[in-house]
């Protein structure tokens, strides 16, 4: 297995000790919610992504990433895109200011928890972007579906938290309203589907590093050197 990288290990690691089971907990929370309150699911399950961003994160980053979606959703109030560009680029800038970066990881033990945050943070201002803009885009008659309360379910969703993917506010928010009604074959039938693909995937990506060792080719320089251009393509 190619060691070299440090993403792969550093997602498995978290997944093993916490982030699987948290998802899990996802899972049961928005079955439950979904038979007896749907009417609240959206909350519910923003209550609970708020919770487990505390448990990972602590309080302070909690508050890092509740400050960013406060200060993107007053900037956004302002209906301009290029504000609320100028805005996330600020933001996220302010991740590499080495003052912060050294305040931030004294909140934790080790390393690998402030990458967390860092990596969480950067991703949640996708989020944040993304609901800005198309707070911005809209018309006073939709404006009610772009509530600071939307906002918060939409940046705290768990299972998009970390890594994403990024999905935009618009169809996260139609996903989230759409009424249907309580069918446990079809819903065994998805997540099985969903647990498949994710086991295929997880597989071709072990595959890849017990096979092609594009990390540590490139940590090293002899074999790079070594190398035609040819081959470097």
């Amino acid at each position: 297995q190619d060691p070299m990288d440090f993403e792969w290990s550093y997602w498995i690691e978290w997944g093993r000790e916490r982030i699987l089971w948290l998802l899990v907990g996802h899972l049961l929370v928005s079955q439950v919610s979904r038979l007896f309150v749907e009417k609240y699911k959206p909350w519910c399950l923003m209550v609970y992504g708020m919770a487990a961003c505390w448990l990972l994160l602590g309080i302070k980053g909690f508050a890092v990433i509740l400050f960013h979606a406060v200060i993107s959703f007053a900037v956004a109030q302002f209906q301009l895109s290029l504000l609320t560009w100028v805005c996330s680029l600020i933001l996220l800038s302010t991740l590499r200011i080495p003052a912060v970066e050294e305040a931030k990881r004294k909140w934790y033990d080790t390393e690998n928890e402030y990458y967390l945050l860092f990596f969480t943070v950067s991703v949640r201002c996708l989020f944040c972007t993304s609901f800005s803009l198309e707070y911005c885009w809209h018309g006073p008659a939709q404006k009610s579906s772009h509530s600071f309360l939307w906002m918060l379910a939409y940046v705290f969703y768990y299972p998009m938290f970390h890594n994403g993917p990024l999905m935009n506010f618009d169809e996260f928010s139609k996903q989230m309203r759409r009424q249907e009604a309580f069918c446990l074959k079809t819903n065994l039938s998805i997540l099985i589907v969903g647990i498949i693909r994710i086991f295929f995937w997880w597989c071709l990506a072990e595959l890849m590093i017990h096979l092609m060792y594009i990390h540590a080719l490139y940590s090293s320089t002899q074999p790079l050197e070594a190398a035609s251009y040819w081959a470097l393509g």
